[in-house]
């Protein structure tokens, strides 16, 4: 549990360095989402899952 939340905060703290340190990208993130295919989206998600899983194996062993 303590290792989730662990990650939970990791993921707040780079949220917080893309909205406080880059308002203006994030905004412009936020825009081209909303033009993007669901396809495009489905398959960039798969991939960054794909990538965070791999880093967990690794790291964790």
């Amino acid at each position: 549990m303590s290792d989730f939340l662990a990650a939970l905060g990791l993921v707040l703290v780079f949220e917080g360095l893309l909205y406080g340190g880059l308002p203006r990208l994030a905004k412009r993130m936020a825009a081209d989402i909303i033009d993007m295919p669901e396809g495009v989206m489905r398959a960039t998600g798969l991939a960054v899952m794909a990538v965070g899983v791999l880093i967990v194996w690794l790291v964790r062993g």
